[in-house]
């Protein structure tokens, strides 16, 4: 029986599995086999990989699978975009995104999907940070930039109260993701981080679901290198991207007035006291005390002001669903939030249970 149905539901929610693929042809079909037979759609989208991933998908058989390729590399978001579209067309009511690699245990899927179908959440992601025995598996390099991404990715997204923000096991609600502006979302490594950015804007509410990850002996693609050189400039631009969006084209609120004031005044009292500062070294003079609190007082001032919009926005991170929800599925039906384990194909328990007489 599937957990995740219930007697009195009124229809089956529908979901769907999208796996980017680039060059994981020796890891994809294991992790086809592994999926729940509760998945409806298995679409696999090949980014123009170079050792036959989909005709190792293909050669599955599975009759849930829908392959596309992509002509030319777009990187992982890319990919898995264009198996959102897939996914949306198909009519799925939960999308969840696994990768090729064999990484991440399909075991953990019900813990995914749970909060969505309970309202809890518009979008679950995977934290292996939380899990003290991934900790220690997780290769060294890796965790120092998570660590590092995490921070700057609740400042960029404003979802404070999660971590592993390149954590790519996710799960969307249909009506996030028909609300999202995909286009606008990045192609490329800084895929996760973008979504998050773009689903604050829309005041989705979105979870961290405790898991570990499976570390095989590839590099990581992920480079300390490429995250203190090239991921801060995107995370700039999302801050200011993600405050524009949220304070100012959408709603106006108190945070706006903060920035509004703050900015001003701190530039303002930065120039002052440079200028004062300049002068008097140029000069041999020291500054005033009138010249200094010139300088000082809208300092501290828009300091103040910018702290308290900071706080505020913190306070601010989406703690309920926002979106009206398009699956009928009572709550008792669903899995504990601590059960992992993969629903029983009752095909395979038939066939076990003849194996035993």
């Amino acid at each position: 029986m599937n957990p995740l149905q219930g007697q009195n539901a009124q229809r089956r929610s529908t979901f769907a599995v999208v796996i980017p693929a680039y060059n994981v042809a020796p890891s994809i079909a294991t992790v086809i086999s592994h999926l729940p037979h509760w998945i409806d759609h298995i679409i696999v989208v090949d980014d123009c990989s170079a050792d036959g991933s989909a005709d190792a998908a293909r050669a599955t058989g599975d009759p849930r699978l829908h392959i596309i390729r992509h002509d030319v590399n777009g990187g992982v978001g890319a990919a898995t975009k264009t198996g959102y579209g897939e996914a949306i067309r198909l009519g799925a009511d939960v999308v969840i995104k696994i990768d090729g690699d064999g990484q991440m245990d399909p075991a953990h899927l019900p813990a995914l999907v749970s909060p969505i179908l309970r309202n809890q959440a518009d979008y679950t992601k995977g934290n292996r940070f939380r899990n003290k025995t991934a900790l220690r598996d997780m290769p060294t390099m890796r965790r120092i930039g998570n660590l590092v991404l995490s921070f700057l990715t609740k400042l960029a997204s404003g979802y404070w109260d999660i971590f592993d923000p390149t954590n790519g096991y996710t799960a969307a609600r249909r009506e996030v993701l028909l609300a999202l502006p995909l286009n606008r979302v990045a192609d490329r490594y800084f895929f996760e981080t973008s979504m998050l950015v773009r689903l604050n804007v829309l005041n989705a509410c979105v979870m961290d679901i405790t898991m570990p990850s499976h570390y095989s002996d590839e590099n990581s693609s992920l480079r300390l290198g490429q995250v203190l050189v090239s991921f801060p400039p995107n995370l700039a631009a999302s801050v200011l991207t993600r405050l524009w969006n949220k304070y100012f084209l959408y709603d106006f609120t108190a945070v706006s007035l903060f920035i509004l004031a703050g900015i001003p005044l701190v530039l303002t009292g930065g120039i002052l006291g440079v200028k004062y500062w300049s002068h008097s070294i140029t000069s041999g003079q020291p500054a005033t005390a009138g010249q200094v609190m010139l300088s000082v007082l809208p300092l501290l001032i828009g300091f103040q002001l910018l702290l308290e919009a900071f706080v505020i926005d913190i306070s601010n991170v989406p703690k309920r669903s926002g979106f009206a929800p398009s699956i009928d599925l009572p709550v008792e039906a669903l899995p504990s939030d601590s059960s992992v384990s993969l629903p029983v194909d009752p095909s395979a328990a038939s066939a076990a249970a003849r194996s035993e007489q």
